[in-house]
């Protein structure tokens, strides 16, 4: 009885984290609050130190400022790969930043608190090396205990979808590093695929395709804004323009020069190819009652690369199958926009 009442006691005054420790954003949740925290995973370090700037805190918003601008002694560097941990020290800082920005919310509740109890999503695709190695990091960052969720069942839950149902119920999880596309029935995946495609991809075909068809240099930010401006899966009522300044690859001065969104169209059309092919090969791979499941309940798209304009209309003439973004993620995506406009 009375170890039930420590433990009940230990957890009343511990934290529950949820981190989305994504290749282009992090987001922090926090236990009967919600998403306290909504940065982009990069980090700001001295080349010749490894040391994060600002006294630590050079990290999220503070270092995606110095993106593309930074001297050539500052590295900016996203510690995330491909949904995995790239570099391990810089994405133990990063963590542990992020837990103490979780933790100072919590804080405002309760006068002092334990170490948090922290859950991880994680790609379904990683290996147990490097689950091990989300769980090091997470405890050498301070976490109390570490438990690791598969993005999708973490998006579905997110999104609302019955998981617990024995029917069928299809989630694409498009992230910057991969795309997770899972049917979930009775709690658990009954089939799924992770690709490593996502929205980083997207701004980098959009990169190359300004340097091969313009010879001009342009960096990941102006790319997501290209991305986000007149980027698109399926063509416009009226198709749009944009004018973009970069680097002349000829003269190396400064150039600016008007792009369509017909282009950038053609330039993401493989990646949009790669996304459709996984959800036809995971319900390839769905057993036909749960399939049927699937045609009846439509297919959910979360993530920031589900933002993509048209992505869910062609998703349904390319399936035949109802698609919708997840209630909740272009709110949520939209206030990101917002708060970095508001902070540039």
């Amino acid at each position: 009885m009375s170890a039930n009442i420590f433990t009940d006691s230990f957890n009343y005054f511990s934290d529950d984290i949820g981190i989305d420790l994504g290749t282009a954003n992090t987001l922090v949740s926090l236990r009967g609050e919600g998403v306290v925290v909504f940065e982009p995973s990069i980090v700001a370090i001295k080349r010749s130190t490894r040391e994060i700037l600002l006294n630590g805190e050079a990290v999220g918003d503070k270092a995606k400022v110095m993106e593309d601008k930074a001297p050539s002694s500052i590295a900016v560097i996203r510690p995330m790969k491909d949904g995995v941990i790239a570099d391990f020290d810089i994405t133990q800082a990063m963590l542990s930043y992020f837990i103490r920005k979780g933790k100072r919310h919590a804080s405002r509740r309760r006068f002092f608190s334990f170490k948090p109890r922290v859950l991880i999503a994680v790609p379904t695709g990683v290996t147990p090396v490097e689950k091990r190695v989300f769980i090091d990091a997470a405890e050498r960052a301070g976490a109390r205990e570490v438990f690791l969720m598969s993005e999708p069942m973490a998006a579905a839950i997110g999104a609302g979808l019955p998981t617990g149902s024995p029917r069928g119920n299809m989630i694409v999880d498009i992230g910057g590093g991969t795309t997770e596309v899972a049917v979930i029935s009775l709690a658990d995946m009954a089939s799924q695929k992770s690709i490593r495609v996502g929205g980083d991809e997207m701004d980098h075909a959009i990169i190359q395709h300004i340097r091969t068809h313009h010879k001009i240099a342009i960096g990941n930010p102006t790319a997501e804004s290209i991305k986000k401006e007149i980027g698109s899966a399926e063509g416009f009522k009226e198709e749009k323009k944009m004018e973009i300044s970069g680097m002349n690859l000829s003269t190396s001065l400064p150039a600016r020069i008007t792009i369509t969104s017909e282009e950038i169209r053609m330039a993401l059309r493989p990646i949009v190819d790669d996304i459709i092919r996984a959800i036809k090969q995971t319900l390839e791979n769905t057993r036909p009652e749960l399939a049927g499941d699937v045609l009846k309940n439509g297919i959910v798209l979360a993530g920031g690369g589900c933002l993509l304009n048209g992505l869910d209309s062609i998703i349904t003439r390319e399936t035949g199958i109802p698609c919708e973004r997840a209630e909740g993620t272009v709110d949520l995506c939209r206030a990101r926009h917002f708060q970095g406009a508001r902070e540039h």
